[in-house]
């Protein structure tokens, strides 16, 4: 049984759909990755998986539960962690504030999860009494990655992490992301930087005008010369 497993979902906004039977499995541990060009419903995928968009047909199930009728507070409960593109922190809280957020829905902060965010990112460490909206946005990225590792989720989402990072930060958020999948986490992200993700995740899905165009293993997706041409630039 796949841990995530979207089946012809229709999604949107209100009146206005987006999403047209979208098609998406994450298996137990698995790095899974969506691309495609701008508009495609990249992000409305991510967040209709966690109940933040307007659901008019298909199911959602992860771990064997449906969670399409769910809210984002349950839905968090169940084992997803979710890091959207932005507004991703709460600025005026310190660093340690922020992950203590991340845990709110356990009676004690669990001091072991703080210390291993903390350990995975040791400039949050460092930084624990400064304000998060004070943070460069590589280190706000981390802030929030961290957050959503305080409830020790089955599966991480992350949409465009590498999103406004400086150049040379960039590789750095994706070796990170691998380690947190690597220790056993799925990984299901969006992200802009097409080729490096394909080339680090495990499967990739190429989406198109909110609808699966191409679904492989993320090597393979790199050779495919209809892919290369039409969405990864040659």
């Amino acid at each position: 049984m796949a841990l995530l497993e979207v089946v012809d979902l229709d999604a949107g906004y209100g009146d206005l759909q987006i999403l047209e039977s979208v098609d998406l499995v994450v298996e137990d541990g698995e790095y899974v990755t969506i691309v495609g060009p701008n508009g495609a419903g990249k992000s409305t995928v991510m967040k209709s998986i966690f109940g933040l968009t307007n659901l008019m047909g298909g199911s959602v199930v992860f771990d064997g539960q449906e969670i399409h009728d769910l809210r984002p507070e349950q839905i968090i409960r169940t084992g997803i962690g979710y890091v959207p593109q932005s507004d991703n922190v709460f600025p005026s809280l310190s660093v340690l504030e922020n992950l203590e957020m991340g845990a709110y829905i356990l009676d004690e902060v669990p001091e072991d999860r703080l210390q291993r965010v903390f350990d995975r990112f040791p400039i949050l460490e460092e930084r624990k009494a400064q304000k998060a909206g004070t943070m460069s946005g590589g280190q706000q990225q981390m802030l929030a990655m961290g957050r959503a590792l305080m409830l020790d989720p089955d599966l991480l989402m992350l949409d465009e992490p590498s999103a406004g990072l400086a150049p040379d930060l960039v590789d750095d958020m994706f070796d990170r992301i691998d380690a947190i999948n690597d220790d056993g986490t799925a990984v299901l992200m969006v992200e802009q930087n097409a080729k490096e993700a394909l080339r680090r995740c495990d499967r990739g899905y190429v989406l198109v005008q909110g609808q699966n165009r191409y679904e492989d293993e993320g090597d393979a997706l790199l050779a495919d010369e209809q892919v290369r041409q039409d969405f990864l630039g040659g």
